[in-house]
C-alpha cells in the first residue's frame, strides 16, 4: 500500500504544504521541547516517536499487527533506556521520516536501520490489516 509513503521531516516547520492537516499532530512536530515524545516498544526495538496521541496509538495498532508480542506506547523513557546508541543520538539529527497516518503523522526519532525496519514493519501492517478487514469478508462468505 503506497498511501503511506513516508517523507523526510523539516526541523523548522512545513512552509505551508505540510501534508498534516492534524492540529495536535502539527503542534507536536513543531514542539521544540520534545514533550510529545512517546516510545514504542516493538519486539526488541525501543524506537522514539512524535506525533499526536490518536495517529501515534494508530501507529502502533499498526506495527504491533507485524509481530507475536504486544506493541507498547509509552509517554515516558522506558526504564531500560534505547539500547540502540545511533538512536539514542537520532533526535538530535535534522531529518526523520514523516509517516503519514490518516490525516496526521508520526515522525521516528531512530536511527537509519531502525528507520527503515519499523516503516517496514508500518508497512507490512497496513498490508496485513487491508487483508483482515478486506479478505477476511471474501474468505468468510466463501465458505458458507
Amino acid at each position: 500500500m503506497r498511501s503511506a509513503e513516508f517523507q523526510h521531516s523539516q526541523p523548522d516547520g512545513h512552509e505551508g504544504h505540510s501534508p498534516v492537516n492534524c492540529d495536535e499532530c502539527q503542534s507536536a512536530l513543531q514542539s521544540e521541547s520534545r514533550q510529545s515524545l512517546s516510545f514504542l516498544l516493538l519486539d526488541q526495538l525501543t524506537i522514539p516517536a512524535i506525533g499526536c496521541d490518536e495517529h501515534l496509538e494508530e501507529f502502533r495498532s499498526v506495527c504491533g499487527l507485524t509481530t507475536e508480542d504486544a506493541a507498547e506506547l509509552l509517554d515516558h523513557r522506558p526504564a531500560g533506556g534505547i539500547s540502540c546508541p545511533s538512536c539514542r543520538l537520532a533526535p538530535y539529527n535534522s531529518a526523520h521520516p514523516m509517516i503519514p497516518i490518516q490525516n496526521g503523522a508520526t515522525v521516528v526519532l531512530a536511527c537509519p536501520e531502525h528507520q527503515s525496519e519499523i516503516v517496514q514493519r508500518y508497512h507490512t501492517g497496513l498490508q496485513t490489516q487491508t487483508y483482515l478487514t478486506t479478505g477476511f469478508g471474501t474468505h468468510t462468505n466463501s465458505s458458507l
